[in-house]
């Protein structure tokens, strides 16, 4: 049996092959990783330079967000019918383009389609590498590249808000912020001749099906609520807004409606039956939408209120990050042990640090240094930290082991999904809030993000009490 188990399965790479592909996934996954979160710094930069508005802002991290959210499951299931590795090159070929077209931009629409086009072409991109070491890698050494996953990429998100600081402060070639996606084209170009080099062939199962009508009617759910929420809060709640809203809604009851009755929906209707799972759907959507949001205008306030540079507000946001990388190191070794205690102890984190911070920003406004507000963005990090580690882990507890490969990757769309939602929901709250001073705008902030933390507390009961013993990562 222990020969069994670490055997390489029947034409598998050699083991030297094996780390180099983990290495070309990775790439493609810290290029997903440093892209969602570059423009968390950048934002103010690029906005000032293109006269974008707060519409710019807003919709620089969610149409990425979005449009990963929206594709990631399809993108899953058109690796199986047309193959992992034509998948791949296809979304890393796209992908470097679309960054491409982004630092080239001359103007904010067009840099909108090329952030939206990024998260499509990652969308195709991503679910791939998960595929392909599933399928070929033996069973020691899928443990050993899960173990990797986590730390690496988490150095990836402390890399992407950093990196965009100090590009910008550096003004390479008098370009100010459009290196930070024209570094891309290097990076893309070398996962492009690993890919060919490495990645087995494969010909995909043609028999494989994928809803469109399902993914087409999500988009537009998405499409609707987002553009609806950014729009009325930047240019006033008129008729457009609000239609905007109202028609993400009709689609999304067409959604539900199609889930329930399309022969292989994106998302299965047993498992929005499942109470754990759908607890652990919900935790998950509210949680990582908050403190998506929460981030973004941390990096706001502390450039435009406390009139930090690019690079001060990358490292002010560092102690956040190392907060997140150090919790979700160390739930890996307890949550098989703690199982939903941990989510309590990961939510109840983020209450005490964002209550922390909100008692430094109604004592010195806009006064506050970054140095002071340091401890309190460091202990809401330890917090999330320790949820993204947990909430979706756990939430697949009670999920028949049939079900577990859909139900991850719903999971990892709504995570998505809720990025996007929260980046725009909080900003709106932001600069609706800013007509009476930006520490007032970053006081409103918070509460909403507290308020939406806390209303999770009570779904996290219900979620199962351990996550699944094969749970690697």
């Amino acid at each position: 049996m222990a020969t069994t188990a670490t055997a390489r399965p029947t034409g598998a790479p050699s083991t030297r092959r094996m780390w180099a592909i983990l290495g070309l996934v990775l790439l493609a996954d810290a290029l997903d990783m440093i892209d969602s979160t570059v423009t968390n710094v950048a934002a103010p930069t690029i906005t000032a330079e293109l006269h974008g508005g707060e519409g710019l802002i807003k919709w620089l991290g969610s149409a990425y967000m979005l449009a990963m959210g929206v594709l990631l499951v399809v993108g899953g299931r058109l690796g199986d019918k047309y193959g992992q590795r034509t998948m791949f090159l296809t979304g890393m070929a796209g992908f470097t383009i679309a960054s491409a077209v982004a630092g080239l931009s001359p103007d904010p629409a067009l840099l909108v389609v090329a952030r939206g086009a990024q998260g499509a072409f990652g969308a195709l991109m991503i679910p791939q590498g998960m595929a392909i070491m599933t399928k070929t890698f033996s069973r020691d050494m899928l443990t050993k590249a899960f173990g990797l996953f986590g730390p690496l990429l988490g150095v990836a998100s402390v890399g992407g808000p950093i990196l965009a600081g100090f590009i910008i402060d550096a003004d390479l070639f008098g370009l100010s912020w459009r290196p930070i996606f024209l570094i891309n084209l290097v990076l893309g170009a070398l996962g492009l001749i690993m890919a060919v080099k490495l990645l087995p062939h494969d010909g995909g199962d043609p028999s494989t099906v994928v809803d469109g009508l399902g993914s087409g009617l999500l988009a537009a759910t998405m499409f609707g609520l987002l553009f609806g929420l950014v729009e009325g809060s930047t240019s006033g709640w008129t008729a457009v807004p609000v239609l905007s809203i109202l028609l993400g809604l009709v689609f999304l009851a067409a959604f539900a409606h199609r889930q329930s009755t399309a022969a292989d929906p994106l998302l299965k209707p047993s498992l929005l039956r499942n109470r754990g799972f759908s607890s652990g759907l919900l935790v998950g959507l509210i949680v990582f939408a908050a403190t998506t949001g929460l981030v973004y205008v941390l990096s706001l306030f502390m450039q435009e209120g406390l009139r930090a540079s690019a690079r001060e507000a990358s490292l002010g946001l560092l102690p956040l990050t190392l907060g997140i990388i150090i919790a979700a190191g160390a739930c890996m070794a307890l949550i098989k042990k703690m199982g939903r205690n941990l989510v309590f102890v990961g939510l109840s984190v983020i209450l005490a640090g964002c209550g922390w911070a909100l008692v430094l920003v109604v004592g010195s406004g806009t006064d506050l240094s970054l140095a002071a507000l340091a401890p309190a963005v460091f202990l809401t990090g330890l917090g999330m930290g320790a949820c993204y580690g947990t909430v979706f882990d756990v939430a697949l507890g009670d999920i028949d082991p049939g079900e577990a490969g859909s139900a991850s990757g719903s999971l990892s769309a709504v995570q998505q999904l809720a990025a996007g939602i929260g980046s725009a929901a909080v900003t709106s709250v932001f600069f609706q809030s800013a007509a009476s001073g930006l520490g007032h705008a970053m006081k409103i902030s918070l509460i909403v993000v507290l308020a939406g933390t806390a209303v999770t507390v009570p779904a996290v009961i219900l979620m199962p009490r351990r996550a699944p013993e094969e749970s690697q990562h």
